[in-house]
């Protein structure tokens, strides 16, 4: 069953992502442009999404523990730090200059558009370069402390 139910919720996402029209770069940009031919259709995806998600976590909250897994994975972190800030303001402007975020990004490489191949290899070498910084820092955060409990 632990494999059953991402699959389903993965395919009922991405239907919903085909049919919302999230998949359209075009939709998505006449969406953000709230100052020339806005499209505000997409906000009804949106209303959609918290008409779900309000429920669902306000349900998950008053459970002790998850229906398909043995524990919740939640954030350990909940401040808004400028980490926080600099990956929303990253997406924001990817997804204004391009119309794709990472979902529907993924589901529209089926259409084998060029244009979509170098988003997602972009985005995909922008993952890998940043777990390697984080590895990096967490490496040298680890000398620190090492050589800062053999010089004591």
């Amino acid at each position: 069953m632990w494999i059953i139910a991402p699959l389903v919720c993965g395919l009922i996402f991405g239907a919903g992502l085909l049919i919302s029209g999230m998949v359209q770069p075009t939709k998505v940009l006449g969406f953000l442009d709230i100052f020339g031919a806005w499209d505000p259709s997409l906000a009804v995806v949106m209303a959609a999404a918290l008409a779900v998600s309000i429920p669902g976590f306000m349900l998950a909250d008053r459970s002790a523990r998850p229906w398909f897994a043995g524990q919740y994975f939640r954030p350990g972190k909940s401040g808004i730090d400028l980490p926080l800030v600099a990956g929303a303001g990253l997406f924001g402007i990817g997804w204004g200059l391009v119309g794709l975020c990472p979902g529907p990004a993924l589901e529209s490489l089926a259409t084998l558009s060029p244009g979509i191949v170098v988003f997602v290899a972009a985005m995909a070498a922008g993952m890998i370069a940043h777990d390697a910084w984080q590895q990096s820092r967490l490496t040298a955060q680890r000398d620190r402390q090492l050589a800062g409990a053999t010089d004591g």
